[in-house]
Protein backbone atom coordinates (compact mmCIF):
# COMPACT_ATOMS: atom_id res chain seq x y z
CA UNK A 1 0.00 0.00 0.00
CA UNK A 2 1.19 3.48 -0.89
CA UNK A 3 1.10 6.76 1.13
CA UNK A 4 0.41 8.14 -1.93
CA UNK A 5 -2.59 6.13 -2.96
CA UNK A 6 -6.24 6.54 -2.36
CA UNK A 7 -6.95 3.30 -0.22
CA UNK A 8 -4.34 4.84 1.97
CA UNK A 9 -5.30 8.23 2.01
CA UNK A 10 -8.98 7.74 2.62
CA UNK A 11 -9.52 4.77 4.01
CA UNK A 12 -6.24 3.30 5.86
CA UNK A 13 -5.12 6.07 7.78
CA UNK A 14 -8.44 7.55 8.47
CA UNK A 15 -9.78 4.36 9.95
CA UNK A 16 -6.33 3.72 11.42
CA UNK A 17 -6.34 7.17 13.28
CA UNK A 18 -9.74 7.13 14.30
CA UNK A 19 -9.43 3.19 16.54
CA UNK A 20 -6.29 4.26 17.54
CA UNK A 21 -7.05 7.74 18.87
CA UNK A 22 -10.78 7.13 20.23
CA UNK A 23 -12.29 3.75 21.58
CA UNK A 24 -7.98 3.05 22.64
CA UNK A 25 -7.08 6.48 23.90
CA UNK A 26 -6.54 5.43 27.19
CA UNK A 27 -5.46 1.17 26.99
CA UNK A 28 -1.76 1.12 25.62
CA UNK A 29 -1.23 -2.00 25.28
CA UNK A 30 -4.75 -1.92 22.96
CA UNK A 31 -2.73 0.34 20.98
CA UNK A 32 -0.08 -1.07 20.10
CA UNK A 33 -1.65 -4.59 19.62
CA UNK A 34 -3.97 -2.20 16.99
CA UNK A 35 -0.63 -0.78 15.59
CA UNK A 36 0.52 -4.29 15.31
CA UNK A 37 -2.00 -5.78 13.42
CA UNK A 38 -2.75 -2.51 11.10
CA UNK A 39 0.83 -2.65 10.31
CA UNK A 40 0.67 -6.19 9.31
CA UNK A 41 -2.47 -5.61 7.18
CA UNK A 42 -1.14 -2.73 5.57
CA UNK A 43 2.10 -4.76 4.42
CA UNK A 44 0.02 -7.69 3.08
CA UNK A 45 -2.09 -5.67 1.45
CA UNK A 46 0.26 -5.75 -1.68
CA UNK A 47 2.16 -8.84 -0.36
CA UNK A 48 -0.30 -10.98 1.38
CA UNK A 49 2.33 -14.48 1.35
CA UNK A 50 5.38 -12.03 2.10
CA UNK A 51 4.14 -11.17 5.56
CA UNK A 52 5.06 -14.17 6.90
CA UNK A 53 8.78 -13.85 6.18
CA UNK A 54 8.03 -10.57 8.41
CA UNK A 55 6.58 -12.04 11.02
CA UNK A 56 9.27 -15.28 11.03
CA UNK A 57 11.78 -12.21 11.41
CA UNK A 58 9.96 -10.88 13.98
CA UNK A 59 9.62 -14.20 16.17
CA UNK A 60 13.52 -15.38 15.58
CA UNK A 61 14.82 -11.71 16.62
CA UNK A 62 12.45 -11.46 19.30
CA UNK A 63 13.97 -14.46 20.48
CA UNK A 64 17.83 -13.30 19.41
CA UNK A 65 17.30 -10.29 21.91
CA UNK A 66 16.16 -12.29 25.08
CA UNK A 67 19.53 -14.46 24.58
CA UNK A 68 21.46 -11.01 24.26
CA UNK A 69 20.16 -9.85 27.47
CA UNK A 70 20.48 -12.96 29.20
CA UNK A 71 24.14 -12.90 28.33
CA UNK A 72 24.84 -9.43 29.07
CA UNK A 73 23.21 -9.64 32.69
CA UNK A 74 25.20 -12.35 33.27
CA UNK A 75 28.08 -11.86 32.48
CA UNK A 76 28.79 -14.62 29.60
CA UNK A 77 29.97 -14.07 26.17
CA UNK A 78 27.79 -11.84 24.08
CA UNK A 79 29.15 -13.28 20.63
CA UNK A 80 26.85 -16.51 20.13
CA UNK A 81 23.64 -14.82 20.13
CA UNK A 82 24.76 -11.43 18.38
CA UNK A 83 26.97 -13.84 15.14
CA UNK A 84 23.99 -15.70 14.94
CA UNK A 85 21.61 -12.61 14.60
CA UNK A 86 23.38 -11.27 12.07
CA UNK A 87 24.13 -14.18 10.33
CA UNK A 88 20.27 -14.92 9.92
CA UNK A 89 19.16 -11.81 9.11
CA UNK A 90 21.89 -11.17 6.75
CA UNK A 91 21.13 -14.33 5.25
CA UNK A 92 17.72 -13.77 4.76
CA UNK A 93 18.48 -10.93 3.02
CA UNK A 94 20.88 -12.85 0.46
CA UNK A 95 18.76 -15.22 0.12
CA UNK A 96 15.75 -13.19 -1.56
CA UNK A 97 18.04 -10.35 -2.06
CA UNK A 98 21.45 -11.72 -3.51
CA UNK A 99 20.89 -15.41 -4.54
CA UNK A 100 20.18 -15.17 -7.74
CA UNK A 101 22.61 -12.50 -8.85
CA UNK A 102 25.09 -14.61 -6.69
CA UNK A 103 24.43 -17.68 -8.83
CA UNK A 104 24.41 -15.34 -11.92
CA UNK A 105 28.09 -14.13 -11.13
CA UNK A 106 29.54 -17.81 -10.41
CA UNK A 107 27.79 -19.31 -13.59
CA UNK A 108 29.92 -16.35 -15.21
CA UNK A 109 32.69 -17.17 -13.85
CA UNK A 110 32.39 -20.87 -15.41
CA UNK A 111 30.23 -22.31 -13.09
CA UNK A 112 26.91 -24.20 -13.82
CA UNK A 113 24.28 -22.60 -10.98
CA UNK A 114 20.65 -23.11 -11.55
CA UNK A 115 19.52 -19.23 -11.16
CA UNK A 116 16.32 -18.97 -9.10
CA UNK A 117 13.94 -16.67 -9.47
CA UNK A 118 12.59 -15.04 -6.03
CA UNK A 119 10.38 -12.20 -5.62
CA UNK A 120 12.01 -9.91 -3.88
CA UNK A 121 9.74 -8.54 -0.73
CA UNK A 122 9.17 -5.19 -0.22
CA UNK A 123 10.87 -3.01 2.00
CA UNK A 124 12.94 -6.23 3.18
CA UNK A 125 16.32 -4.12 3.34
CA UNK A 126 14.48 -1.62 6.11
CA UNK A 127 13.04 -4.02 8.15
CA UNK A 128 15.74 -6.42 8.06
CA UNK A 129 18.43 -3.84 8.94
CA UNK A 130 15.44 -2.46 11.92
CA UNK A 131 15.41 -6.47 13.21
CA UNK A 132 19.28 -6.62 13.50
CA UNK A 133 19.44 -3.35 15.47
CA UNK A 134 17.04 -4.64 17.97
CA UNK A 135 19.21 -7.52 19.03
CA UNK A 136 22.94 -5.28 18.78
CA UNK A 137 21.16 -2.49 20.58
CA UNK A 138 20.27 -4.68 23.42
CA UNK A 139 23.21 -6.49 23.82
CA UNK A 140 25.64 -2.98 24.02
CA UNK A 141 22.66 -2.06 26.29
CA UNK A 142 21.04 0.71 24.33
CA UNK A 143 18.12 -1.07 25.04
CA UNK A 144 15.76 -3.16 27.39
CA UNK A 145 14.77 -6.57 25.57
CA UNK A 146 10.85 -6.80 25.44
CA UNK A 147 9.41 -9.28 27.18
CA UNK A 148 6.21 -9.10 24.92
CA UNK A 149 6.87 -10.19 20.97
CA UNK A 150 4.04 -8.33 19.90
CA UNK A 151 5.90 -5.23 21.39
CA UNK A 152 9.34 -6.24 18.98
CA UNK A 153 6.43 -6.40 16.19
CA UNK A 154 5.59 -3.09 16.71
CA UNK A 155 8.92 -1.73 16.14
CA UNK A 156 10.28 -3.98 12.91
CA UNK A 157 6.32 -3.75 11.34
CA UNK A 158 5.20 0.00 12.43
CA UNK A 159 3.51 0.88 9.26
CA UNK A 160 4.93 4.61 8.91
CA UNK A 161 8.79 3.15 8.32
CA UNK A 162 7.86 0.03 7.22
CA UNK A 163 8.68 -0.54 3.63
CA UNK A 164 11.06 2.58 2.82
CA UNK A 165 12.06 3.96 6.09
CA UNK A 166 13.51 5.77 7.67
CA UNK A 167 15.42 3.16 9.30
CA UNK A 168 14.72 3.70 13.32
CA UNK A 169 17.42 1.91 15.66
CA UNK A 170 15.80 0.56 18.26
CA UNK A 171 17.71 2.54 21.20
CA UNK A 172 15.81 5.67 19.56
CA UNK A 173 12.05 4.20 20.37
CA UNK A 174 12.70 1.79 22.64
CA UNK A 175 11.06 3.83 25.70
CA UNK A 176 8.30 5.18 23.37
CA UNK A 177 6.70 1.72 22.64
CA UNK A 178 5.30 1.88 26.47
CA UNK A 179 5.90 5.57 27.21
CA UNK A 180 4.98 7.77 24.19
CA UNK A 181 2.50 10.90 24.72
CA UNK A 182 0.56 12.31 21.68
CA UNK A 183 -0.10 15.62 21.96
CA UNK A 184 -2.11 17.79 19.73
CA UNK A 185 1.01 19.77 18.97
CA UNK A 186 2.32 16.87 18.09
CA UNK A 187 -0.43 15.39 15.50
CA UNK A 188 -0.80 18.32 14.01
CA UNK A 189 2.91 19.50 12.64
CA UNK A 190 2.51 15.53 11.97
CA UNK A 191 -0.59 16.19 9.32
CA UNK A 192 1.99 19.39 7.95
CA UNK A 193 4.74 17.04 7.92
CA UNK A 194 2.88 14.25 6.00
CA UNK A 195 1.19 17.29 3.77
CA UNK A 196 4.52 18.82 2.64
CA UNK A 197 5.73 14.78 2.11
CA UNK A 198 2.76 13.90 -0.31
CA UNK A 199 3.41 17.39 -1.68
CA UNK A 200 6.96 16.47 -2.46
CA UNK A 201 6.28 12.85 -4.02
CA UNK A 202 3.22 13.58 -5.93
CA UNK A 203 3.52 17.06 -7.54
CA UNK A 204 7.62 17.50 -7.51
CA UNK A 205 8.63 13.43 -8.17
CA UNK A 206 6.13 12.19 -9.76
CA UNK A 207 6.56 14.78 -12.14
CA UNK A 208 9.94 14.75 -12.99
CA UNK A 209 10.13 10.95 -13.15
CA UNK A 210 8.38 11.02 -16.52
CA UNK A 211 11.26 12.92 -18.33
CA UNK A 212 13.96 10.86 -16.30
CA UNK A 213 12.66 7.62 -17.74
CA UNK A 214 12.56 9.02 -21.32
CA UNK A 215 16.00 10.36 -21.15
CA UNK A 216 17.17 7.07 -19.69
CA UNK A 217 15.33 4.65 -22.32
CA UNK A 218 16.92 6.26 -25.08
CA UNK A 219 20.61 5.32 -23.02
CA UNK A 220 21.06 2.80 -26.07
CA UNK A 221 20.28 4.60 -29.15
CA UNK A 222 20.46 8.67 -29.83
CA UNK A 223 20.31 10.35 -26.96
CA UNK A 224 21.80 14.11 -27.14
CA UNK A 225 23.76 16.32 -24.94
CA UNK A 226 20.84 18.90 -24.02
CA UNK A 227 18.57 15.55 -23.08
CA UNK A 228 20.99 13.31 -21.18
CA UNK A 229 21.82 16.67 -19.15
CA UNK A 230 18.17 17.22 -18.27
CA UNK A 231 17.09 13.71 -17.68
CA UNK A 232 20.21 13.40 -15.29
CA UNK A 233 19.15 16.31 -13.72
CA UNK A 234 15.44 15.29 -13.13
CA UNK A 235 16.29 11.79 -11.89
CA UNK A 236 18.78 14.18 -9.18
CA UNK A 237 15.66 15.41 -8.22
CA UNK A 238 13.12 12.82 -8.55
CA UNK A 239 15.35 10.92 -6.63
CA UNK A 240 15.47 13.20 -3.56
CA UNK A 241 12.40 14.54 -3.63
CA UNK A 242 10.45 10.78 -4.04
CA UNK A 243 13.20 9.47 -0.87
CA UNK A 244 12.58 12.35 1.11
CA UNK A 245 9.08 12.80 0.27
CA UNK A 246 8.84 9.70 1.69
CA UNK A 247 10.59 10.25 4.96
CA UNK A 248 8.64 13.84 5.23
CA UNK A 249 5.63 11.41 5.21
CA UNK A 250 7.02 8.54 7.35
CA UNK A 251 7.74 11.00 10.21
CA UNK A 252 4.55 12.70 10.05
CA UNK A 253 2.56 9.66 10.27
CA UNK A 254 4.78 8.62 13.36
CA UNK A 255 4.03 11.65 15.39
CA UNK A 256 0.31 11.26 14.60
CA UNK A 257 0.88 8.32 16.75
CA UNK A 258 3.04 9.57 19.51
CA UNK A 259 5.88 7.90 17.84
CA UNK A 260 9.54 11.06 17.14
CA UNK A 261 11.44 9.32 14.35
CA UNK A 262 15.02 10.90 13.88
CA UNK A 263 15.47 12.91 10.61
CA UNK A 264 16.44 11.73 7.04
CA UNK A 265 17.54 14.43 4.87
CA UNK A 266 19.16 17.82 5.69
CA UNK A 267 18.90 19.74 2.49
CA UNK A 268 21.62 17.26 0.70
CA UNK A 269 21.94 19.47 -2.62
CA UNK A 270 23.22 22.50 -0.43
CA UNK A 271 26.22 20.64 0.67
CA UNK A 272 29.82 21.68 -0.71
CA UNK A 273 31.41 18.41 -0.13
CA UNK A 274 31.17 14.52 -0.49
CA UNK A 275 31.31 14.44 3.37
CA UNK A 276 28.80 16.75 3.56
CA UNK A 277 26.65 15.48 1.40
CA UNK A 278 26.46 12.18 3.18
CA UNK A 279 25.97 13.55 6.68
CA UNK A 280 22.73 14.50 4.97
CA UNK A 281 21.51 12.37 2.29
CA UNK A 282 19.67 9.06 4.29
CA UNK A 283 21.12 9.86 7.53
CA UNK A 284 19.59 6.93 9.37
CA UNK A 285 21.26 4.38 6.67
CA UNK A 286 24.64 6.55 7.16
CA UNK A 287 24.66 6.39 11.23
CA UNK A 288 23.32 2.37 10.91
CA UNK A 289 26.61 1.48 8.86
CA UNK A 290 28.31 4.30 11.42
CA UNK A 291 27.48 2.65 14.35
CA UNK A 292 27.28 -0.89 13.75
CA UNK A 293 30.19 -1.32 11.09
CA UNK A 294 32.61 1.46 10.68
CA UNK A 295 33.39 2.22 14.46
CA UNK A 296 33.33 -1.19 15.55
CA UNK A 297 36.09 -2.09 12.99
CA UNK A 298 38.01 0.87 14.38
CA UNK A 299 36.43 3.92 12.41
CA UNK A 300 38.47 6.61 11.27
CA UNK A 301 40.95 5.51 14.58
CA UNK A 302 41.75 2.32 13.55
CA UNK A 303 45.82 3.07 13.59
CA UNK A 304 47.03 4.19 10.12
CA UNK A 305 45.98 4.94 7.07
CA UNK A 306 45.36 1.42 5.19
CA UNK A 307 43.49 0.52 8.15
CA UNK A 308 41.06 3.45 7.89
CA UNK A 309 41.02 3.07 4.00
CA UNK A 310 40.13 -0.29 4.96
CA UNK A 311 37.32 0.88 6.89
CA UNK A 312 36.18 3.30 4.60
CA UNK A 313 36.03 0.65 1.56
CA UNK A 314 34.46 -1.54 3.82
CA UNK A 315 31.60 0.89 4.59
CA UNK A 316 31.16 2.07 1.07
CA UNK A 317 30.78 -1.57 -0.56
CA UNK A 318 28.24 -2.91 1.82
CA UNK A 319 25.84 0.50 1.10
CA UNK A 320 26.67 -0.26 -2.71
CA UNK A 321 25.49 -3.67 -1.88
CA UNK A 322 22.40 -2.92 0.66
CA UNK A 323 21.35 -0.97 -2.60
CA UNK A 324 20.82 -4.17 -4.85
CA UNK A 325 21.88 -6.99 -6.51
CA UNK A 326 23.56 -5.24 -9.26
CA UNK A 327 27.03 -4.46 -10.60
CA UNK A 328 26.46 -0.70 -10.88
CA UNK A 329 25.39 -0.51 -7.10
CA UNK A 330 28.54 -2.21 -6.29
CA UNK A 331 29.75 0.54 -8.77
CA UNK A 332 28.39 3.46 -7.18
CA UNK A 333 29.35 2.92 -3.44
CA UNK A 334 32.81 2.06 -4.52
CA UNK A 335 32.24 5.67 -6.14
CA UNK A 336 31.66 7.35 -3.29
CA UNK A 337 34.55 5.70 -1.56
CA UNK A 338 37.11 7.17 -4.09
CA UNK A 339 35.53 10.59 -3.77
CA UNK A 340 35.66 10.28 -0.25
CA UNK A 341 39.13 9.10 -0.56
CA UNK A 342 40.49 12.20 -2.73
CA UNK A 343 38.61 14.25 -0.12
CA UNK A 344 40.00 13.01 3.07
CA UNK A 345 44.02 12.64 1.51
CA UNK A 346 44.00 14.74 -1.73
CA UNK A 347 42.02 17.56 0.02
CA UNK A 348 40.04 17.91 -3.40
CA UNK A 349 37.79 20.99 -2.61
CA UNK A 350 39.91 22.39 0.37
CA UNK A 351 40.30 25.83 -0.57
CA UNK A 352 37.88 26.00 -3.04
CA UNK A 353 35.85 29.35 -3.38
CA UNK A 354 32.25 28.14 -1.64
CA UNK A 355 30.72 28.07 -5.20
CA UNK A 356 33.04 25.97 -6.65
CA UNK A 357 32.71 23.84 -4.04
CA UNK A 358 28.93 23.19 -4.22
CA UNK A 359 29.27 22.93 -8.30
CA UNK A 360 31.60 20.57 -7.72
CA UNK A 361 29.62 18.38 -5.21
CA UNK A 362 26.23 18.78 -7.21
CA UNK A 363 28.46 17.38 -10.09
CA UNK A 364 29.88 14.35 -8.84
CA UNK A 365 26.37 13.80 -7.36
CA UNK A 366 24.62 13.94 -10.71
CA UNK A 367 27.49 11.65 -11.76
CA UNK A 368 26.69 9.19 -9.38
CA UNK A 369 22.88 8.74 -9.78
CA UNK A 370 23.16 8.38 -12.91
CA UNK A 371 25.50 4.79 -12.43
CA UNK A 372 22.51 4.10 -9.71
CA UNK A 373 20.14 4.70 -12.31
CA UNK A 374 21.11 2.77 -14.92
CA UNK A 375 20.41 -1.00 -15.73
CA UNK A 376 24.04 -1.73 -16.40
CA UNK A 377 27.67 -0.46 -16.18
CA UNK A 378 27.26 -0.35 -20.37
CA UNK A 379 23.90 1.74 -20.11
CA UNK A 380 25.81 3.73 -17.28
CA UNK A 381 29.29 4.61 -19.82
CA UNK A 382 26.92 5.31 -22.87
CA UNK A 383 24.73 7.97 -20.68
CA UNK A 384 27.81 9.26 -19.20
CA UNK A 385 29.30 9.67 -22.55
CA UNK A 386 26.28 11.39 -24.05
CA UNK A 387 26.40 14.07 -21.46
CA UNK A 388 29.67 14.71 -22.53
CA UNK A 389 28.81 15.19 -25.87
CA UNK A 390 30.42 11.93 -26.83
CA UNK A 391 27.33 9.51 -28.01
CA UNK A 392 25.25 9.01 -31.06
CA UNK A 393 23.44 12.55 -30.66
CA UNK A 394 20.43 13.14 -31.87
CA UNK A 395 17.33 16.03 -32.06
CA UNK A 396 18.49 18.25 -29.72
CA UNK A 397 14.50 20.14 -29.52
CA UNK A 398 13.31 17.22 -27.20
CA UNK A 399 15.27 18.63 -24.84
CA UNK A 400 14.12 22.03 -24.95
CA UNK A 401 10.33 21.21 -25.41
CA UNK A 402 10.58 18.94 -22.40
CA UNK A 403 12.47 21.87 -20.59
CA UNK A 404 9.96 24.49 -21.31
CA UNK A 405 6.87 21.90 -20.51
CA UNK A 406 8.39 21.20 -16.57
CA UNK A 407 10.93 24.60 -16.32
CA UNK A 408 8.19 25.47 -13.32
CA UNK A 409 8.70 21.63 -11.71
CA UNK A 410 12.38 22.18 -11.90
CA UNK A 411 12.49 25.66 -10.81
CA UNK A 412 10.45 24.50 -7.70
CA UNK A 413 12.81 21.72 -7.50
CA UNK A 414 16.12 23.73 -7.34
CA UNK A 415 14.37 26.43 -5.06
CA UNK A 416 13.17 23.99 -2.01
CA UNK A 417 16.16 21.88 -2.45
CA UNK A 418 17.63 24.50 -0.35
CA UNK A 419 16.43 25.77 3.23
CA UNK A 420 13.99 28.08 1.33
CA UNK A 421 10.71 27.15 3.27
CA UNK A 422 12.61 26.45 6.23
CA UNK A 423 13.66 30.07 6.42
CA UNK A 424 10.20 31.29 5.46
CA UNK A 425 8.72 29.19 8.04
CA UNK A 426 11.10 30.39 10.98
CA UNK A 427 10.42 34.18 9.05
CA UNK A 428 6.45 33.77 9.39
CA UNK A 429 7.04 32.12 13.27
CA UNK A 430 8.89 35.36 14.23
CA UNK A 431 6.07 37.59 13.57
CA UNK A 432 3.25 35.57 15.01
CA UNK A 433 0.87 36.52 12.44
CA UNK A 434 -2.67 35.01 12.36
CA UNK A 435 -2.72 36.07 8.60
CA UNK A 436 0.39 34.48 7.93
CA UNK A 437 -0.92 30.89 9.83
CA UNK A 438 -4.14 30.89 8.17
CA UNK A 439 -2.03 31.40 4.79
CA UNK A 440 0.16 28.50 5.81
CA UNK A 441 -2.96 26.25 6.61
CA UNK A 442 -4.57 27.25 3.71
CA UNK A 443 -1.66 26.54 1.39
CA UNK A 444 -0.81 23.35 3.25
CA UNK A 445 -4.68 22.38 2.01
CA UNK A 446 -4.39 23.58 -1.17
CA UNK A 447 -1.24 21.29 -1.95
CA UNK A 448 -3.49 18.08 -0.66
CA UNK A 449 -6.36 18.96 -2.89
CA UNK A 450 -3.97 19.19 -6.08
CA UNK A 451 -1.76 16.36 -4.70
CA UNK A 452 -5.03 14.44 -4.27
CA UNK A 453 -6.11 15.29 -7.63
CA UNK A 454 -3.07 13.63 -9.24
CA UNK A 455 -3.61 10.40 -7.39
CA UNK A 456 -7.28 9.98 -8.31
CA UNK A 457 -6.39 10.23 -11.65
CA UNK A 458 -4.03 7.65 -11.46
CA UNK A 459 -0.73 9.49 -12.47
CA UNK A 460 3.19 7.75 -12.10
CA UNK A 461 2.91 6.89 -8.84
CA UNK A 462 5.56 4.27 -7.41
CA UNK A 463 8.77 4.97 -4.81
CA UNK A 464 12.16 4.44 -5.75
CA UNK A 465 13.32 2.90 -2.41
CA UNK A 466 10.52 0.47 -2.55
CA UNK A 467 12.86 -1.53 -4.59
CA UNK A 468 15.25 -1.63 -1.48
Amino acid sequence: MLFSSSVFLFVFLPLALLVYHLPLRRWRQGQNIFLLLASLAFYAWGEPWFVLVMVGSILVNYGFGLWAARARVSGRGLQAPVVLAAAANLGLLFVFKYLGFAAGVLNGLGAAVPVPKIELPIGISFFTFQALSYVLDVARGRGEAQRSALKVGLYISFFPQLIAGPIVKYETVAEQIDHRKETWGDFSSGCVRFLTGLGKKVLIANRLAAVAERSFALADGTLPIGLAWLGSICYTMQIYYDFSGYSDMAIGLGRMFGFHFLENFDYPYASRSITEFWRRWHISLSTWFRDYVYIPLGGSRAGGAYRHLRNLFAVWLLTGIWHGANWTFIAWGVLYFLLLVAEKYAHVGRGWPAPVQWLYTFLMVNFAWVLFRSDSLGGAARYLLAMLGLGKGGDGLTALLWLRENALVLLAAAVFAFPTARRLREWAQERNSLVLDVGYAAAAALMFAIAASYIVKGTYNPFIYFNF
